[in-house]
């Protein structure tokens, strides 16, 4: 993903696929599936997978999916399982049919002809192994004709792409030398502007470069050998001294980094340069040649998010000696390029960021890679293929009613607010009932015209691909600001708040079980789809997007007493995630997942509202014993099934802005109605006497 506004819900890029064995969503092909019964249980929730023998009010993550955690494998390949991954696993096989004949139909016209033509480059390993490093040398060589910094400069230029998510702090680290994200101006919302976001790391984030802990010692060990190899395998002289000198480089940039809390503050981003200060303000770049070589030199001004950190990556491009930087960037070229590459580079690549940073034994079969590489160059084209044959307008039409209700219900949660002002309150409802949902898909697709695709360059695809995404997000510089551009692709498994433009998007690949079944209880959806549309709702309102204006502006809208005690409640929310403990020595930071774990409460609070209204005042029914509001949590916690490897919890702990899913169920004990429901007591370990809850909203 790539841009401020990727709230992201939970999707990660090691959830591309699997778990169906364990959520039971296996399609049998053909077209939409036409059913009247639930996929899951009776009733759309998976009572098997509960684990009874725990109390709901000592830890409501096990109750609900106890059995299921207890029972399931992860797959040798994968590097966790979740219910996310369940669906994806369904549209992944959906869409392999479906490019595979692609592929196969050598009559093919349009974006169905690049589709296949990508997608059989990247199977043509027996092509690949036989073309070695030739797709590579060209590149490697202009690296190596780098002759003084003015050059180096104009080639780091080159090298920008928009790549990056200024919210999420796991995307920010992109491994070239600074990332450009180009959309709506926070302080003039008629306009587009230009983001520069400090990059140049290969590991995760600089707490890898700067923590002194033994792990993290013994990654830095890795990641070098890493680098060693793969220079090794590209014939390059003496690649373990170049390895040591890479890593202090990236050390040193990882060094002049923002923290990810500091990141992710969007008024602490917001510095607005003049091009012609930049040699002033971040000094030891050729600036000039920079622009000219990124494709901007005509740029007037940029927003730059993280000021020190722009000016000592330039300290560093000045100081550092020319051979080093010249180092770095024939590495970061290999290991960019290594899935595109003979066998020995992608099972390099493979081996330190699949096994050794996430923990995960095996490589993704071929075709799953294919697809994944496929959405970062085609995705919208895929994403058409996949609705027009997969989104029926039944299941968007039943969704626009959830949205409704869900709005009703945040509407009616504001005017119960007791320490909010009047005055807060009629900004909030301006702009809560100013939200622009998108469902399902675009309104206009992506035009892939102009990309050029062949069937015997794999790599030379991907290069392309990311050329023509970052022109065309440069396209959009003097332009107006486009509100129905998706940032997401149509078959994702994820659902995404625009605060920059009120607007939310739920794909089509989210609306699938457990989160969306048309055939399961209304109280199920509710807990499960109906809780990610308030969590969406409430982005618009959480730590960052209550900085927002109803037009997107960053402004602050809100009473300066009513402010205060909204940040009142997002401390105590914060505590309450810094005392849960993933290890021994590892405690969540409920800093860094403030936003998301604001959305989680608030939303939930008002799909339970919403659900409450749904009924119109009838008593809901009864269902294998569980009432409609102990359905409706129970669907929740369901969307949170996950199980983890130990190091793919790790990072996910110390980089994501997501607390990882057990703890994303517990959400519950923030919310009044659930006590009601499961008649949670004190004493239980869930239990949080009323005055110690944390709604929010």
């Amino acid at each position: 993903m790539a841009a401020f506004t990727f709230k992201r819900l939970m999707i990660s890029a090691g959830l591309a696929a699997l778990a169906s064995l364990a959520l039971g969503c296996a399609d049998s092909g053909g077209g939409p599936e036409r059913r009247t019964t639930p996929h899951l249980g009776t009733f759309g929730f998976d009572t098997a997978g509960m684990d009874r023998s725990v109390q709901p009010g000592d830890d409501f993550f096990q109750y609900a999916n106890g059995t299921w955690v207890q029972n399931t494998e992860i797959p040798a390949d994968r590097s966790s399982i979740t219910s996310f991954a369940g669906i994806a696993l369904k549209v992944n096989d959906r869409l392999r049919e479906m490019v595979e004949a692609a592929a196969e139909n050598q009559r093919a016209e349009g974006d169905a002809r690049k589709i296949g033509d990508f997608y059989a480059a990247f199977m043509d390993e027996q092509g690949i192994e036989q073309r070695g490093l030739a797709p590579v040398r060209a590149e490697l060589d202009a690296i190596n004709r780098l002759s003084d910094k003015a050059q180096l400069s104009r080639y780091l230029g080159g090298t920008v792409r928009a790549d990056v998510d200024l919210l999420n702090a796991t995307d920010t680290y992109t491994d070239r030398i600074f990332g450009l994200w180009i959309s709506q101006d926070f302080d003039d919302p008629s306009k587009v502007s230009p983001y520069l976001v400090a990059g140049g790391l290969g590991l995760p984030s600089r707490d890898f470069y700067l923590d002194s802990s033994a792990r993290m010692a013994q990654m830095r060990a890795a990641y070098r050998q890493h680098i060693a190899r793969v220079l090794t395998l590209a014939g390059v002289p003496d690649a373990e001294a170049k390895a040591g000198r890479i890593l202090a480089l990236e050390s040193a940039i990882a060094s002049v980094h923002w923290t990810a809390e500091d990141t992710n503050d969007p008024q602490k981003g917001n510095n607005h340069w003049a091009s012609g200060e930049f040699a002033r303000r971040a000094p030891g770049m050729d600036w000039g040649q920079f622009f000219q070589g990124a494709g901007m030199g005509s740029q007037g001004e940029f927003v730059v998010w993280q000021p020190s950190a722009l000016s000592g990556i330039a300290g560093l491009v000045g100081s550092q000696p020319l051979e080093t930087w010249k180092d770095y960037l024939t590495f970061h070229e290999l290991d960019r390029s290594s899935p595109f590459l003979p066998r020995a580079f992608a099972d390099e690549n493979f081996a330190f960021y699949g096994s050794t940073l996430a923990g995960t034994p095996q490589q993704a079969p071929r075709w799953r890679r294919a697809l994944n590489q496929l959405d970062g160059a085609l995705g919208e084209a895929v994403g058409k293929m996949y609705v027009e044959r997969w989104f029926p307008p039944e299941s968007k039409t039943q969704l626009e009613g959830m949205v409704a209700n869900l709005i009703r219900a945040f509407d009616a949660r504001i005017d119960r607010l007791e320490w909010m002002s009047p005055e807060t309150k009629a900004q909030a409802k301006r702009k809560l009932h100013g939200i622009s949902v998108q469902i399902g898909y675009p309104s206009r697709w992506r035009d892939y015209s102009q990309l050029e695709v062949r069937r015997d360059d794999p790599l030379g695809n991907a290069k392309r691909a990311s050329l023509f995404e970052y022109r065309r997000n440069l396209a959009k510089l003097g332009q107006p600001v486009n509100r129905d551009e998706w940032y997401l692709l149509p078959h994702q498994v994820n659902a995404l708040n625009v605060p920059l433009e009120n607007r939310l998007i739920f794909p089509a690949g989210i609306l699938e079980p457990p989160f969306f079944d048309p055939n399961a209880d209304p109280a199920v959806n509710y807990g499960a789809i109906g809780g990610v549309i308030g969590h969406e709702i409430v982005h618009s309102f959480d730590s960052i997007g209550a900085l927002f204006d109803e037009t997107g502006r960053l402004r602050n809208w809100w009473t300066p007493q009513d402010f205060a005690r909204f940040e009142q409640e997002g401390r105590r929310l914060a505590a309450q995630y810094d005392g849960y403990q993933a290890f021994p020595d590892l405690n969540l930071n409920g800093t860094l997942t403030l936003s998301e774990n604001i959305a989680d409460a608030g939303g939930l609070n008002a799909a339970y509202d919403a659900y409450i209204l749904s009924l119109n005042g009838a008593e809901p029914p009864v269902l294998d014993g569980f009432t409609g509001p102990q359905r409706v949590f129970l669907g929740w916690a369901q969307n949170y099934r996950s199980k983890y490897r130990e190091p793919t919890l790790r990072n996910a702990v110390l980089t994501g802005v997501h607390s990882p899913g057990p703890w994303r169920a517990q959400t519950v004990r923030n919310v009044d109605a659930w006590y009601e429901a499961f008649n949670v007591q004190p004493g239980q370990r869930l239990y949080l006497a009323p005055e110690d809850r944390v709604p929010m909203w």
